[in-house]
């Protein structure tokens, strides 16, 4: 028996792997794009299952589509919804802009399921069975379902995946900023010495950072949220599709999913814009440069061992180096570090792709598949790093308190609390005498008999400067 079938499309026939599910436009699409040599991520066909599910139950209620036809492509869409059949869909990234290939690959997968269940064997087209364009299109256009996919898994993969991980850290972070407030170090600015800041303080900041980066992802889920393209069919202009059509499929995704997804206020701008996801991606590369932020501050801070900074002790996870013996690196500091240029790069791949001239030209943006597949690349990657920073570094961090005080003595930006008293330029010229001198502020002032012991110890005390209004 021949390994492939023949199936045709407007185009012509097509020769179509004789066990697969999609038909002869996918079999074209995949002969026409051999370039990264990958699908689009299983978010956006499971995204697609969704939202052909919800299409025909739109289409059904509206008296548009036969109730057998109908409740025939909503059992095969969920199955594409339930990740069933992604081997089903391998068209590539680089495909043609509108994502039309995918669409396309998405119809002709339900309809062959769909036919399957009703007897009429796994063909896209079957006399009395569904038809991929007629029947699991209908109301649709690929220029509004595809936006409406990335809308869909977008949003789903923000709230399963990055939300909770976002979360993840915040509460550990706000956990270690308590158990080491009592703990005082040195502050640092302009990567110099400056006044005492306690320990708990320090981690209370990457906590509110970690905190804001939550609410950035739910401000980025939100906005894809409110814009769905879906109606707008070819155009913007919803020709083909029912008034109530858009509205009913949303109604039906929010069910289904548990999130409120909302027709577009302007179908013509939402399919011939994609501003909403360059917006959203930027609060994505702003939770980006907070995590590296915080993993930059704890690899310099656990620098050392002994020839750093050394105030944290980072966890040993593996061997540093394949020729010095005993090193050991700040591995996961420096794996998220890399998680962060890539998702910058990520948001000028986005950027661009939403850009006049580039994607979005006219009534359609033309660079659709890579913006979503980058997106979705950088919610995986912030994931994936978020719970590795907590799991592999911040679960076995310590704080080395005896190297905290060592460097707290050593500091001569103490004497910025003797200021008020002594003078802005005496303070400037005893730092200067005790570095030269190598002695700490307290020997210094002491020797100089500037002021009583007594009142010496009560302006040095370095807890009390970490709380002024205390």
């Amino acid at each position: 028996m021949p390994n492939y079938r023949i199936e045709r499309d407007t185009m012509g026939e097509m020769q179509v792997p004789a066990d697969a599910l999609y038909g002869a436009s996918t079999a074209r699409a995949v002969e026409n794009f051999p370039i990264a040599n990958r699908p689009l991520p299983p978010a956006v066909i499971h995204a697609f299952g969704h939202l052909k599910a919800a299409c025909a139950q739109a289409n059904k209620e509206l008296g548009k589509l036969d109730a057998t036809l109908a409740d025939a492509i909503i059992a095969a869409a969920n199955e594409v919804a339930d990740g069933k059949h992604d081997e089903q869909f391998p068209v590539d990234v680089y495909q043609t802009g509108s994502g039309t290939s995918t669409n396309m690959n998405a119809n002709e997968v339900i309809a062959s399921l769909a036919n399957k269940n009703m007897g009429l064997g796994a063909t896209t087209k079957a006399e009395g069975g569904v038809h991929p364009n007629d029947h699991v299109n209908m109301g649709q256009s690929s220029n509004d379902t595809f936006p409406t996919a990335m809308c869909v898994a977008a949003a789903t993969v923000i709230a399963e995946q990055l939300e909770p991980a976002l979360a993840h850290l915040s509460a550990k972070l706000s956990k270690q900023a308590s158990e080491w407030d009592s703990i005082i170090k040195i502050g640092r600015t302009h990567l110099m010495d400056a006044t005492p800041i306690r320990v708990g303080q320090v981690f209370a900041g990457y906590a509110a950072q970690s905190e804001y980066s939550k609410t950035r992802a739910c401000r980025s889920k939100a906005r894809i949220l409110q814009n769905m393209p879906i109606g707008g069919t070819a155009v913007g202009t919803g020709i083909n599709a029912h008034p109530e059509f858009a509205g009913r499929v949303c109604k039906s995704l929010s069910n289904t999913l548990g999130a409120e997804f909302t027709e577009a206020d302007d179908h013509c701008e939402a399919q011939a814009s994609k501003d909403s996801f360059v917006e959203a991606h930027g609060e994505l590369k702003a939770v980006a440069i907070a995590l590296s932020k915080i993993a930059n501050d704890i690899r310099h801070l656990g620098s050392g061992p002994r020839c750093g900074i050394g105030e944290l002790i980072l966890p040993a996870i593996q061997p540093g180096s394949s020729i010095m013996p005993g090193k050991v690196n700040p591995v996961i500091c420096e794996s998220v570090m890399q998680v962060c240029c890539r998702v910058v790069g990520n948001d000028a791949t986005v950027t661009m792709a939403g850009m006049g001239g580039v994607g979005s030209i006219f009534e359609l943006n033309v660079a659709m598949p890579v913006m979503i597949d980058a997106f979705l690349e950088s919610v995986t990657l912030l994931t994936n790093a978020s719970n590795v920073f907590v799991d592999k570094l911040l679960k076995g961090l310590q704080v080395n308190e005896a190297r905290c005080a060592e460097l707290l003595d050593a500091s001569l930006m103490t004497i910025t609390a003797l200021a008020p008293e002594v003078g802005y330029e005496r303070c400037a010229e005893l730092a200067k005498q005790a570095h030269r001198e190598f002695k700490t502020i307290k020997e210094l002032v002491h020797e100089l008999e500037l002021m009583e012991a007594e009142r010496l110890e009560e302006l040095m005390d370095y807890d009390s400067m970490t709380r002024p209004d205390a």
